[in-house]
């Protein structure tokens, strides 16, 4: 661990996902983060490994997202490196757009804005991955103009998900969850009135239901570097996800795990289209025929990415290493095995049915292969100690309220 490296880590937001960055960056250099996003959020709160130095409500827009980093990178002298790393779907977006005017002041690994587009619209990134010969389940859309008169052209039950995640983050309406599931036309019906009542007016993704529980997906992470060649792919064992409102479809708890021709596939797609920075995959198991069904990809490390740091690849070293100190980096597949999980011991036992997989969970628990991206010893103190512990105790109210919930009420 380097105690005095030549760079800041500038993290966009202050959620889960900027915690686990922070963590990664303080593990391998010693170092804290500080962080800039709309708001102040309880994960960041607290911690002497990231500050959140600026507050701004409007940054979502291009004008202010610019002045706002290039007046914060003024706080330094010209000659330290500031590393820019975006933490979610909005500011992965608005670095793309803007990513000239902000390189005299930072560096980061950002792919075009062009590509960016391709891959961040369902209906153009399903388009690309049957360029590339992916399987993703039966997929169509509906807009505001004809989501009454839509005909699917597969059976009930239904996947119901925004074709545009920051404008849908951002409408609100009763109900409201991240994904919904339809289980006849009334439920469908309903659920589509119900999201185009609100501000919410661009395209749904509507998609056929692959059947199996939370542990028949997989979560796949990579980290491709300047020169477009992948540096690090891991692939991960989800055993549950969130069923709370505004967490389905975020996982819970993971497994490292390791797939070859998974990960020779997924290396081949992204060096073919020339990414650059971290993908996040969501992938399912489809018990009917055993293939990889490809859900979404995700153009910046996931909420739950930590998994690889926990798993002994350090996300944030691999990032510096890259965009910092520019070294020649050969490709890693992680195969090192470890439990990440946000949830207590006790609901994975409950929720899991797959006995060989609770099975696994105990020998990690046994053999201390577990981490909690929360959790983090050296940046403990009394108030993040509380809300670590109220946070736990919340999740057994929400497994119970919501496990399986994902129609239009409560």
């Amino acid at each position: 661990m380097s105690q005095n490296p030549d760079f800041i880590p500038v993290l966009l937001g202050s959620d889960v996902n900027v915690y686990g960055m922070a963590r990664s960056f303080h593990e391998a250099f010693g170092i804290p983060s500080v962080a800039i996003g709309k708001g102040r959020l309880t994960a960041t709160a607290d911690s002497k490994i990231v500050t959140v130095e600026v507050e701004e409500p409007n940054l979502e827009d291009d004008e202010v997202f610019r002045n706002t980093l290039i007046q914060f990178a003024g706080r330094y002298p010209k000659e330290q490196i500031l590393l820019l790393v975006p933490c979610g779907d909005n500011y992965i977006k608005l670095l793309a757009r803007n990513q000239d005017a902000l390189r005299p002041y930072y560096r980061f690994n950002c792919i075009d804005a062009d590509l960016l587009m391709r891959l961040s619209i369902k209906e153009s990134f399903y388009q690309v991955c049957t360029e590339h010969g992916f399987v993703f389940p039966k997929t169509t859309t509906c807009s505001v103009e004809n989501y009454k008169d839509i005909t699917l052209p597969f059976d009930f039950p239904v996947i119901i998900k925004p074709s545009n995640s920051v404008a849908y983050w951002n409408c609100k309406f009763q109900y409201k969850k991240k994904v919904f599931v339809a289980n006849n036309k009334e439920e469908f019906d309903a659920i589509l009135k119900a999201i185009y009542s609100s501000s919410y007016q661009d395209h749904l993704i509507l998609q056929e239901y692959i059947p199996g529980e939370d542990a028949q997906m997989r979560v796949l992470n990579a980290y491709c570097g300047r020169d477009g060649k992948v540096k690090l792919i891991s692939l991960g064992h989800a055993l549950l996800e969130e069923h709370s409102p505004e967490g389905i479809g975020s996982y819970a708890a993971i497994i490292s795990d390791r797939d070859d021709e998974l990960n020779r596939k997924m290396i081949t797609f992204l060096e073919g289209i020339g990414y650059k920075g971290f993908a996040n995959f969501d992938i399912k198991l489809d018990p009917r025929d055993g293939q990889y069904k490809l859900f979404e990809m995700n153009l910046r490390q996931g909420r739950s990415s930590f998994f690889v740091t926990a798993a002994g690849y350090n996300l944030a070293k691999w990032l510096a290493d890259d965009v910092v100190y520019e070294k020649d980096m050969e490709l890693t597949v992680a195969d090192n095995q470890v439990l990440w999980t946000i949830i207590p011991k006790k609901i994975i036992m409950t929720y899991v049915k797959d006995e060989a997989l609770k099975a696994e969970v105990r020998r990690l628990y046994k053999e201390g292969k577990v981490c909690r991206s929360l959790l983090y010893k050296p940046d403990m103190n009394p108030r993040r100690w509380m809300r670590y512990f109220r946070n736990q105790l919340h999740y057994f109210q929400k497994y119970k309220k919501y496990f399986g919930n994902k129609g239009l009420h409560d």
